[in-house]
């Protein structure tokens, strides 16, 4: 089934509009992160009525001939897309199509062992859709991105290891945001390490999750010792103290839901996103920011030094209203053997570089 909305009028509920190419509050106006929007509509095709079916988002308007891949997986009950849709949209508006494959059916089935297995059929289902058929967008699979927020990046992080295995294409990038199982051990593997020595990799982690925590994503940046390119990054709670507004650092800051998206589904991870979703510099500066830099230059070479390395431009979260800087992000490197990431607790080290 096919449905189009348009990206200026109904994503950006009016703040953004084609004809004026005005971001939302806080967020670039170009570059990764940015409002520099090659689309304005997307498509979308359902085909998740089974626990292993897939949603896919295309771009429109213009409609390109190909385009690049990103599969976005969800975290654990939140397969109702509507709690991803404006990153989706943000995705989709740059020039890619977005895989989400649904992988649960409910939220006690089926068990998460099961999770790389539906997800990996949700993901070779549409591929040979997108492939065969003339009603969409071919798929550029040169250099295919993986996102995961949660139980997703679990699930993302072992379809890395056996994608040969799974038959689906090789992660040539990979961002886990705020990857882990909480009380379950299913899809976990006992370390990382048979990851593609070539992936560009992206940890982010908050300080303040108190879902799943650091543990997963300390396993995974420790373990992946195969895989050099590779940075963890820890995102801390900021605060504005005159005008009582602050920057936090939880679980659901990679939720930013959109109704466009909307199936009904009206589970307790939805209702989470909606009394949790937040659209801030968060999403800007850190998970699209990232996100869209580490494809940049996993595809292009361009945006190396905001994707990776400590550097200012990865870092930055940008501006308070008064010029003051949000606090920045803390970046560990590979050479970094991680325990804890709490500010508040002792750590085996320090960032790459402080914040400022």
């Amino acid at each position: 089934m096919f449905r189009f909305f348009s990206v200026s009028t109904i994503v950006f509920k009016g703040v953004f509009a084609a004809a004026q190419g005005t971001p939302y509050t806080g967020q670039p106006t170009e570059g990764p992160g940015g409002a520099d929007y090659a689309h304005t509509h997307v498509s979308v095709y359902d085909g998740a009525t089974r626990a292993d079916g897939f949603w896919l988002y295309e771009p429109e308007s213009p409609r390109p001939e190909s385009a690049p891949v990103v599969v976005f997986l969800h975290g654990y009950g939140a397969y109702n897309p509507m709690a991803y849709g404006k990153w989706i949209k943000h995705l989709v508006a740059k020039g890619h199509i977005v895989i989400f494959p649904r992988y649960q059916k409910n939220l006690v089935w089926p068990r998460p062992s099961g999770f790389p297995d539906n997800a990996a059929k949700g993901i070779r289902d549409a591929i040979a859709l997108l492939q065969r058929s003339d009603n969409h967008v071919k798929p550029d699979l040169s250099k295919v991105t993986y996102i995961g927020h949660s139980y997703g990046g679990v699930t993302a992080a072992h379809l890395g290891v056996n994608w040969e295995k799974y038959r689906i294409p090789k992660p040539d990038a990979m961002l886990l945001a705020e990857p882990g199982s909480g009380p379950f051990n299913g899809a976990r593997l006992k370390d990382y390490s048979g990851l593609p020595d070539d992936l560009n990799l992206l940890v982010v982690v908050g300080e303040d999750d108190y879902v799943v925590g650091t543990a997963f994503g300390l396993l995974v940046f420790n373990t992946a010792v195969n895989t050099p390119n590779r940075n963890f990054i820890v995102q801390r709670r900021d605060i504005d103290y005159s005008r009582r507004k602050g920057i936090l650092a939880t679980h659901s800051e990679p939720y930013c839901y959109d109704l466009d998206f909307d199936t009904g589904v009206r589970n307790y991870t939805a209702q989470r996103v909606f009394q949790t979703s937040r659209l801030n510099e968060v999403d800007f500066n850190c998970y699209w920011k990232l996100a869209d830099a580490l494809i940049e230059y996993t595809r292009h070479g361009r945006y190396g030094d905001v994707a990776f390395g400590a550097t200012p431009r990865q870092r930055f979260m940008g501006f308070w209203p008064d010029g003051r800087l949000i606090r920045p992000l803390d970046v560990y490197l590979p050479e970094q053997t991680l325990q804890v990431v709490y500010p508040d607790r002792a750590q085996s080290v320090t960032p790459a570089s402080r914040p400022d």
